[in-house]
């Protein structure tokens, strides 16, 4: 593997990383991702939500979630209180129903809040490949494996790399933020 690809291959890893931490953040939609960091105790062991149940949306501030075995109704609705995600299950029968309420401003500013948190330690992660990078380059230099041009274009690679992946986050983090405060 190339330079070039390993830091392209390290650098989309923080950004898949990052976005997955966006699906965690709530909008005033039901998205079932936002469940799916929730592990559920069943048969001995934790298990994903999704791996154990069907999340669907029946309307657009409801989640329902239908175990594929009914007797999980029970841990599901605990698993969702447990995860600390601000919502509150409602246990009917066979089926957790969800009903995500309308956020206020307040929450809104904190959701977005978090979102740019996120995108500033997403972006930190990569500034600190850029280094990690750097630092590799120079020591090749040093080593007399690559000449000084060499290790001139490749740390320019790396900057533009860096670059790229952090106007990545900042327009991920945009849009996220748009979906956010949409009312």
């Amino acid at each position: 593997m190339t330079q070039e690809q390993e830091v392209k291959k390290s650098m989309q890893g923080s950004i898949d990383q990052f976005k997955e931490e966006l699906k965690n953040i709530r909008t005033s939609r039901a998205n079932p991702s936002v469940l799916d960091s929730v592990r559920v105790e069943v048969y001995g062991s934790s298990m994903k939500l999704k791996d154990i149940a069907n999340i669907t949306v029946p309307e657009s501030r409801q989640l329902l979630i239908t175990p594929y075995d009914a007797n999980n109704t029970g841990p599901i609705g605990k698993a969702i209180e447990a995860a600390n995600l601000n919502l509150s299950p409602k246990v009917e029968g066979n089926v957790v129903r969800i009903n995500i309420p309308p956020m206020d401003e307040q929450i809104r500013k904190e959701m977005v809040k978090k979102c740019r948190e996120k995108a500033e330690s997403a972006k930190v992660k990569i500034r600190e490949l850029r280094r990690k990078f750097n630092e590799i380059v120079r020591k090749q230099k040093q080593d007399n494996d690559i000449p000084e041009d060499i290790m001139k274009k490749e740390e320019k690679m790396i900057q533009e790399m860096t670059d790229r992946y952090c106007k990545d986050i900042d327009c991920l983090c945009s849009s996220k933020e748009k979906e956010v405060l949409e009312v």
